[in-house]
């Protein structure tokens, strides 16, 4: 990971985190619906871990909370 898009990789940790707690799930639960490791998942959405995700990592987790892809990358934290 580039260190100048570390601050995009942490808002998009958060936003997975938010959209799943919302959604009611676990990080277990979200990480078998993607099958994705369950401790990648809390590493993507650790704030002090550098995790990048890919595309069809995103577009997973995306489809599996119901939520547009762009979301995640779209910084509205301070709205």
């Amino acid at each position: 990971m580039k260190a100048e898009h570390s601050e995009e990789y942490r808002i998009l940790g958060i936003k997975i985190a938010t959209y799943r707690r919302m959604r009611g799930l676990t990080q277990e639960e979200l990480a078998e619906m993607v099958d994705l490791n369950v401790s990648f998942l809390g590493a993507v959405e650790a704030q002090g871990v550098k995790r990048t995700v890919s595309l069809d990592s995103l577009f997973d987790i995306a489809k599996a909370l119901n939520v547009p892809a762009y979301k995640f990358l779209y910084n509205d934290l301070d709205d």
